[in-house]
């Protein structure tokens, strides 16, 4: 049976956390591919005070047709104070 697009959200961001041991900020985006799909996530590096100065990572995950992560790689670092270009 597929997995619908929360399950396999909910399974990224809890593998994830499971393997670095990072707190999960939000969920950037989530994609079916051919034979799997690719999980967005922002997650929090290292936390700071004051809050803007967090440093967040963002993380794709890619994941097989049941769910089970099979890669996850760091694509981009910034502090939480610093805006992003956001494209709509």
């Amino acid at each position: 049976m597929a997995l619908a697009i929360g399950e396999v959200i909910e399974k990224a961001r809890s593998e994830l956390n499971s393997l670095t041991g990072l707190e999960i900020e939000s969920t950037l985006g989530a994609a079916r591919e051919d034979e799997g799909w690719l999980v967005s996530v922002e997650v929090i590096e290292k936390h700071s005070i004051p809050d803007g100065m967090d440093i967040l990572a963002t993380y794709e995950t890619k994941l097989d047709s049941d769910g089970n992560m099979l890669e996850f790689k760091r694509t981009k670092m910034r502090k939480r104070i610093d805006m992003e270009n956001i494209e709509e």
